[in-house]
């Protein structure tokens, strides 16, 4: 268990956006835009074709970790648990000196995994935010705690609760100084 686990942070800890930039377009993309590593920066810097790459691929860093687990027939709670260290992989990144991005796309990947009931919830709630927002980070968040209020009402109140609990918590820091944006009414939207 304890290498899936390890595994699971090294998948997630690949810094995908970094690395387009870097090889393909020759620039730091933590230098531009919001300097975020993931793909709604890699959309406004370097463009569509980009985000979408950077998207599945961050996708695929929670969601191959999740199946492995699954497929390992690991328990519920240690499925979810190898996410979150994916998620924390993609936070905290040793490529990048243990910075990363916010983890959203990996934690998709993670719910889709897991449930795709929840995944869908979360996309739907995540979508109406973002029609009705224009804000990219607010209907992340919401999509976040969509999936913390899924596991919530459909299981009992025990480990998987608080494996969702830390999941939600590091997803919802990673965006502070988004939510003092959208406080301020500063924060960009699409």
């Amino acid at each position: 268990m304890f290498l899936e686990f390890a595994l699971a942070f090294l998948i997630g800890s690949i810094p995908t956006g970094f690395w387009y930039a870097k090889f393909f377009h020759n620039l730091d993309i933590r230098q531009h835009g919001s300097g975020n590593i993931g793909a709604t920066n890699s959309y406004r810097v370097i463009g569509k074709k980009a985000a979408i790459i950077v998207l599945f691929i961050d996708l695929l860093k929670g969601l191959i970790p999740v199946l492995l687990a699954k497929y390992l027939d690991f328990s519920s709670e240690n499925v979810l648990l190898a996410g979150v260290f994916a998620v924390l992989g993609h936070l905290f990144s040793p490529f990048l000196n243990f910075r990363g991005g916010k983890g959203i796309a990996t934690a998709f990947g993670v719910i889709l995994g897991f449930s795709p009931l929840a995944a869908l919830c979360a996309v739907l709630v995540f979508g109406a935010v973002l029609y009705f927002s224009k804000m990219v980070s607010l209907g992340s968040i919401f999509g976040v705690l969509t999936f913390w209020i899924y596991i919530l009402i459909t299981k009992e109140m025990g480990p998987l609760w608080w494996i969702s609990t830390v999941l939600a918590i590091l997803l919802i820091v990673s965006h502070r100084k988004n939510i003092s944006r959208i406080i301020q009414g500063k924060e960009s939207k699409i």
